[in-house]
């Protein structure tokens, strides 16, 4: 596969940008959605945007898209046939699901990453998309845990590991805060914060030292030039 723009979505036509700003407006409105009355109608269609605007990100082979949307519809019927009849079909199918395709965006971003020929703003927002996507990416894994043990995790009273309350553990375990309030108890819970905060450190390492390098080349190239 060519590294060229246009063997590739996310610097063809800017859809690693698009995908950032659909997480950005996911992140920004989740916490307000969750206190109205459509609440969790809202998160569905902002999140359905979310996981289109990944398909268009992943690369620009037929096959790769064609993959991506195979692996996006058990999720995203899994969330849309719970949200209106839940008795029909377990949530196991949306967690499961979303947690297989959220991986396969991230592996192809970062595979658009490290085959980019020079660093531009379509390869710095794949690069924070991805990063993001890590962080939802356990979200559901979290959920998972939780659902099969409830006292997997200590929690503040009168909250839940589910929608926002994972969301936050994910990404404070992502950016290794950890403020304490949420604390993992069980074996398995304890090794799913450190998978995460060790892949999101493996990441970010990845990505600086891919960024400077190809930094480093740009200027090397500029220098040659008579």
């Amino acid at each position: 596969m060519s590294s060229s723009p246009k063997s590739n979505s996310c610097g063809s036509n800017h859809a690693a940008v698009k995908l950032l700003v659909a997480l950005g407006i996911f992140m920004v409105t989740l916490p307000f959605v969750q206190e109205m009355a459509d609440g969790d109608l809202i998160e569905s269609i902002v999140l359905t945007v979310v996981m289109f605007a990944a398909v268009r990100a992943v690369g620009g082979r037929r096959r790769t898209h064609l993959i991506a949307l195979a692996l996006l519809v058990p999720p995203l019927a899994g969330k849309w046939i719970n949200h209106f009849h839940p008795e029909r079909i377990s949530p196991l199918v949306y967690i499961v699901g979303t947690i297989v395709y959220f991986g396969f965006v991230v592996a192809h971003l970062l595979r658009f990453i490290v085959r980019a020929p020079r660093v531009d703003g379509n390869v710095l927002c794949a690069g924070v998309s991805g990063f993001l996507l890590l962080g939802l990416l356990w979200v559901p894994a979290y959920m998972l845990v939780a659902r099969v043990n409830p006292a997997a995790f200590t929690l503040p009273a009168g909250t839940v590991m589910n929608g926002f309350g994972a969301f936050y553990f994910s990404f404070i375990t992502l950016c290794t805060v950890g403020y304490g309030d949420v604390a993992p108890v069980s074996n398995f819970a304890r090794m799913l914060a450190v998978l995460e905060a060790v892949t999101g450190l493996f990441y970010m390492a990845v990505l600086v030292s891919r960024l400077v390098s190809m930094h480093s080349s740009g200027h090397s190239s500029d220098r040659d030039v008579p």
